[in-house]
């Protein structure tokens, strides 16, 4: 069964939600030792961490945090936030096909989508907190992307237009500032590096228009990487957060700020216990940013990585399987300039070890214009490579022209069965077949078996094989020697370096017997 997509939780429509809930406090009934307690004995007191209530901690917490509302003019036609599943656009209802109410339903979104339609306001709800008595607040991105006026609702109902000073995408991370007669209640960030799986949290925002609603439950797990931005590594929870909750604080028992919640997994739009909050030390530095220029810089190094998997590492024969595996270095990028190559394999960042999802992250995170020491690995070898810190460019690259529908074998294509593909020498014909630019290099993918080992691996016609175990192919010839030779050596896998419409990445493809 397919997982639902992380959501994001602001709320467009305030919703009223009845459910029941369970919360585990942590405590059990001592149980008697033997001809020691009668059974009447007290119940154990609960060990430290969980508290009899949350009452005192949410009292002084309360005041910090406050709703964000937004309104956004569209206009027909418009596609504004078509990928923020976040319930703004109206659900068509399941009429039976045919009725009459059907018919009236389409009608009336019809004429609310016609060219001359007049525009329409839109709102939204989020959640915000404030960490300066001034009144500088921090939200999530998605909350006031696109707004035309931004609105705070502090806990005493007080209402105050709020201005943006900065936003980030990539981080989802924006901050606010209103104008209040009086300093402002506030909240300070804790150490997210502390925070425990298994630790107490409280979440505090908006759910569903709620104001003031407080939910408890632990930290889940850490590090998530649930594919919602380069630098993924949330605090995961089972703390009840909803729509409404997006850009509002998760506290530990302290009353600091770990996390900023911004997405949920359900299939419902309901919480199910899986929301995701953004650590405190990834955000802080992002807010200090926003708020002393209104934008953000982000450290680069040019390079594409994947996680080295165990298929990889037996490919490369890498032992143990970790690091960040390059599928390519940029041409003008530093870690190109400082001598890393595409199949190198980055361990550590400044002597500390790293995981490859991490890297991106690590990265944005070093100062611009500084070196850093990365140890790669090259073909058994290790090496000390110093880059100098660049910065992430701002304009992104156009798209790449979308990979060719499948087709056909070409005339001379070979068919590698065992691997469920064909391939053929890349020539002028088809390059232009395929639109391929004139100085792509490498043995062209012609046709995939549907359900073997490159279809499993997401090859398709179009692609185009660059290298096989980090060497050079050119020819159908080149590519078979290349397996050949990781046959003989006794490889459990064989790495293809496949370039298509969204770039180059690894494909290990097994060798044994079984798939």
């Amino acid at each position: 069964m397919k997982a639902p997509s992380p959501m994001r939780l602001f709320s467009s429509i305030p919703v009223l939600s009845l459910a029941s809930v369970l919360l585990a406090s942590g405590a059990h009934a001592a149980a008697p030792a033997p001809d020691t307690a009668p059974a009447s004995s007290p119940a154990a007191h609960p060990p430290a961490g969980a508290p009899d209530s949350f009452a005192d901690l949410a009292a002084r917490l309360l005041p910090a945090v406050v709703n964000v509302s937004t309104s956004e003019t569209v206009k027909p036609g418009s596609d504004d936030d078509d990928d923020d599943d976040d319930g703004q656009t109206p659900q068509v209802p399941n009429f039976p096909p045919g009725s009459p109410f059907e018919k009236f339903f389409h009608d009336f979104m019809n004429r609310q989508n016609a060219p001359d339609a007049p525009p329409r306001k839109m709102q939204a709800l989020g959640s915000g907190f404030i960490i300066d008595p001034s009144g500088v607040i921090v939200t999530n991105n998605h909350v006031i992307h696109n707004a035309d006026q931004i609105t705070v609702t502090l806990q005493d109902n007080t209402v105050l237009k709020a201005r943006l000073i900065g936003h980030d995408d990539r981080t989802d991370l924006a901050v606010l500032k209103v104008d209040a007669p009086h300093p402002l209640p506030m909240v300070g960030f804790g150490d997210s590096d502390h925070a425990r799986v298994g630790d107490w949290v409280l979440a505090i925002g908006n759910p569903f228009g709620l104001a003031g609603t407080v939910t408890a439950g632990i930290v889940s797990s850490r590090g998530r990487n649930i594919d919602a931005g380069p630098y993924d590594d949330f605090i995961q929870t089972d703390a009840p957060i909803n729509k409404g909750n997006s850009g509002g604080p998760l506290f530990n028992m302290r009353g600091e700020v770990i996390g900023i919640n911004t997405a949920i997994y359900s299939p419902s739009g309901g919480s199910i216990g899986i929301g995701f909050s953004i650590p405190s030390n990834e955000a802080q530095g992002i807010i200090a940013q926003l708020r002393a220029s209104g934008h953000v810089t982000h450290g680069w190094i040019g390079v594409h990585i994947q996680d080295v998997t165990q298929d990889i590492a037996d490919g490369l024969n890498l032992k143990p399987a970790r690091g960040a595996l390059v599928a390519e270095a940029e041409p003008k990028g530093p870690a190109a300039a400082a001598g890393i190559k595409t199949g190198d394999v980055i361990q550590t960042l400044n002597d500390k070890d790293i995981e490859g999802r991490s890297l991106p992250r690590l990265v944005a995170q070093l100062p611009i214009g500084k070196d850093a020491t990365f140890g790669v690995w090259r073909h058994g070898q290790v090496l000390s490579v110093k880059v100098r810190i660049g910065q992430l460019p701002d304009d992104k690259p156009d798209d790449k022209a979308a990979a060719p529908a499948k087709k056909k074998d070409g005339n001379g294509a070979v068919a590698m069965r065992d691997l469920g593909l064909s391939v053929a020498t890349l020539d002028d014909v088809a390059r232009q077949k395929f639109n391929l630019p004139s100085d792509q290099r490498g043995v062209l993918v012609t046709d995939v078996t549907d359900g073997g080992p490159a279809a499993e691996r997401g090859l398709k016609a179009g692609d185009v094989v660059t290298e096989v175990s980090q060497s050079p192919v050119a020819t159908p010839a080149d590519l078979s020697r290349r397996i050949d030779e990781a046959r003989k050596a006794h490889r459990h896998s064989v790495l293809f370096l496949v370039q298509n419409g969204d770039g180059l990445r690894w494909v290990p493809f097994p060798l044994d017997d079984t798939h």
